[in-house]
């Protein structure tokens, strides 16, 4: 599939991106959608995990659609107040009383129409209405239309479903002498290469990722700052990394910091990548037309689902920009769509997808395989799992936090 083809048909239906018509299942219409707001335990500290009351775990929406047939999909959203201005509440509330009542009645093959129903539920502000909330019901209805097709979604997309992932290993300290430990776990766990938070002290920086390269000499090193860094800050703190060995600079800024992502990206001691702040494919021709980035963390989960995430990578791909696999703490169900994203699109990098090193359960009757820092897309019909409803019973009683 070239380029121009991969644009083209990034932006359809599931059943269009092949040019596939529903034959039997054209009658089939959506039937229900229920929803399951639920905490995952964590394993280890992560800033981003971490409630202002000292409490811990993941949040996410578990999103079940059942068509007329019987047949079920499902998605997840993974909305963190730490991260964005989506909560598990937000989320839940938007699902129920807006997205839901839009969606019933409606073919579970059109997943363009369906986003466009929930643009017309939720209106668009400066991009996408509630990216991170609706990506839950994008990624039932590929899992759901790829099962009425008998089809994975790679193959629904036209491609072959390649694999496995190569993952890094999120390196998040507040010390640097407790760098060697974080390091260490993941080479231990077949993780050869390495993520690093960092922001807003470039000294601090610059010598954690010193002492990570000195001990992983031949990984991809990758600096995310979330968006923490002012520009005085980011122009020294860029070189020092480089000079430190780091590979890539993410959201060195929050992204309406228009001018001093413009300076930085002319500075050139980095490639600077963008991530927060990019939600449809608009902001990323936008940003990329005003010299502000050399390329995209790509984040389904970020920006409303797989269909428009494909539309982001296609664009990179047009343009010859840089491409990353990345994600929000992904658990099971948002994990394996984004290994079936990065897989059938061949990506060359390690994929920042640190679900698997700071979530401690799933629900899925057949966990997702990591092995020696490899991550393998689940095959089968639409996103290739089955969720365990015993193991998500037990998840909600105990885990469960009201919207």
């Amino acid at each position: 599939m070239n380029r121009r083809r991969f644009i083209q048909t990034a932006s359809a239906g599931a059943y269009l991106l092949t040019g596939l018509r529903p034959r039997a299942q054209g009658g089939i219409k959506i039937d229900r959608i229920d929803i399951f707001p639920v905490l995952y335990p964590t394993a280890g500290y992560f800033k981003f995990l971490t409630g202002p009351k000292g409490a811990s775990g993941r949040p996410a929406v578990i999103v079940k659609i059942t068509a007329g047939d019987g047949t079920v999909g499902w998605g997840q959203s993974v909305p963190l107040a730490t991260w964005s201005d989506e909560t598990l509440e937000t989320a839940a509330a938007a699902l129920e009383h807006c997205f839901i009542p839009a969606l019933v009645g409606r073919s579970p093959l059109d997943i363009a129409g369906a986003h466009a129903a929930m643009d017309r539920a939720v209106a668009p502000g400066f991009s996408t209405s509630l990216p991170i909330t609706r990506a839950g019901i994008d990624l039932a209805l590929h899992d759901l239309s790829g099962k009425l097709l008998g089809q994975s979604v790679a193959r629904m997309w036209g491609r072959l479903a390649a694999g496995p992932v190569t993952l890094s290993w999120t390196v998040n300290v507040l010390k640097i002498d407790e760098a060697a430990a974080s390091v260490e776990a993941g080479l231990k766990r077949g993780y050869r290469h390495f993520n690093l938070k960092v922001a807003p002290d470039p000294e601090f920086d610059a010598a954690l990722a010193r002492e990570v390269r000195r001990l992983a000499p031949r990984a991809f090193l990758w600096a995310d700052a979330n968006g923490g860094y002012d520009l005085e800050t980011a122009l020294k703190a860029a070189p020092l990394l480089a000079e430190a060995g780091v590979d890539v600079l993410e959201a060195p800024f929050r992204p309406n910091r228009i001018g001093a992502y413009q300076l930085l990206k002319k500075q050139r001691a980095l490639p600077i990548l963008m991530d927060e702040g990019i939600v449809s494919r608009t902001e990323l021709e936008e940003f990329h037309k005003l010299g502000m980035l050399d390329g995209l963390a790509v984040k389904h989960a970020r920006c409303g689902g797989l269909a428009e995430a494909r539309r982001q990578v296609g664009y990179c791909l047009d343009h010859d920009l840089m491409w990353l696999g990345s994600g929000l703490t992904d658990p099971d169900i948002s994990l394996a769509a984004a290994l079936a994203l990065f897989g059938a699109h061949n990506l060359k990098k390690p994929a920042a997808l640190n679900g698997p090193q700071f979530l401690a359960a799933d629900i899925l009757k057949k966990p997702i395989r990591i092995e020696n820092g490899l991550a393998y897309p689940p095959r089968g019909p639409g996103l290739g799992i089955e969720v365990d409803e015993a193991k998500l019973a037990e998840l909600r009683r105990t885990r469960v936090r009201k919207p």
